[in-house]
């Protein structure tokens, strides 16, 4: 059996799709659709379903992808292998939000691009739970930072930790509101009290809302940044209340720069998962970096 022909049939089988298959080895979907139909022919069974979205594989295309996949890996970590055979010569790709992952997931990893012989390089972009998936899935990351879980069998996912987000304002905005009229008056003493989000339509002030008031923001957005860091840099400054995570602003509490607003019982909650492509994990320095955020994490929830 043809293994260029196993290696497409399992990237369809992880991808789901004919043609998000094709993107992943850089070939034609007619290419794609030959090579299944060929592998099909010598199986003398249909190994996929075709349905309007995707494909989705028969008993015995699920039995060959179990049989077949973890040794294409292991042929594919043999190759890479012997390409790079110091392991610091090896590059990581990352991807994840801008703020969590240079606040949290750099500092963590640069523990192991050290000169002790075992590290490697680290490569760092930013984007959207969307992005850094979609990256993730086309190869062009090796492990991927989102506040979505991936479906699908292409995509791999562990919960790695949960942010506590707060509700914060400078102490001229908190004096002016007063905690005891936010208790007894709920959002509705916060409705005159301009905001600073990441996006037009208050991502965060609006879960926040939803969560802990029950209800939707009636609050104008007035200073609009898309990072998180310049958010609460905006309402340390007074330009109105923030949603923000308890990690990114814990310092600018502390120190009295900002207030929290209101401290509800049950705190909003996101969660964070370290994604992975299927397989990838037998490869040693994404799993080691793997490991280690995973570590890492412990201590941040």
């Amino acid at each position: 059996m043809d293994l260029a022909l196993l290696r497409t049939f399992v990237t369809v089988h992880r991808a789901g799709s004919f043609t998000r298959a094709a993107a992943l080895l850089g070939l034609s979907q007619p290419a794609v659709t030959s090579q299944i139909r060929t592998l099909e022919r010598q199986v003398g069974r249909p190994l996929f379903l075709r349905q309007a979205r995707g494909v989705t594989p028969t008993t015995i295309g699920d039995e060959l992808a179990h049989k077949a996949a973890p040794h294409l890996d292991a042929l594919v970590e043999i190759a890479e292998s012997g390409l790079e055979e110091d392991s610091s010569l090896r590059t990581l790709h990352l991807a994840g939000p801008p703020e969590f992952t240079a606040e949290r997931a750099l500092p963590a990893l640069t523990e192991l691009t050290g000169e002790d012989g075992q590290g490697f390089a680290l490569r760092a972009s930013f984007g959207t739970a969307d992005e850094v998936l979609e990256g993730l899935a086309a190869g062009h990351q090796d492990l991927a930072i989102s506040t979505v879980r991936p479906r699908g069998a292409l995509l791999s996912a562990t919960a790695l930790c949960d942010e506590e987000h707060v509700l914060v304002a400078a102490p001229r905005w908190a004096e002016r509101i007063g905690t005891g009229t936010l208790r007894r008056s709920g959002p509705g003493a916060l409705e005159r009290v301009p905001v600073v989000e990441v996006h037009e339509s208050l991502p965060f002030v609006a879960r926040y809302w939803a969560s802990v008031f029950d209800s939707r923001p009636v609050c104008p957005g007035t200073v609009i940044v898309p990072d998180l860091r310049a958010v609460l840099a905006c309402a340390t400054a007074g330009a109105g209340l923030a949603v923000l995570p308890r990690y990114l602003c814990a310092g600018a509490l502390e120190r009295g720069e900002v207030v929290a607003l209101h401290e509800p019982t049950v705190p909003p909650l996101r969660t964070y998962f370290l994604a992975v492509r299927t397989g990838t994990l037998a490869m040693p320095h994404i799993a080691r970096a793997h490991e280690w955020l995973e570590r890492a994490a412990v201590g941040w929830s």
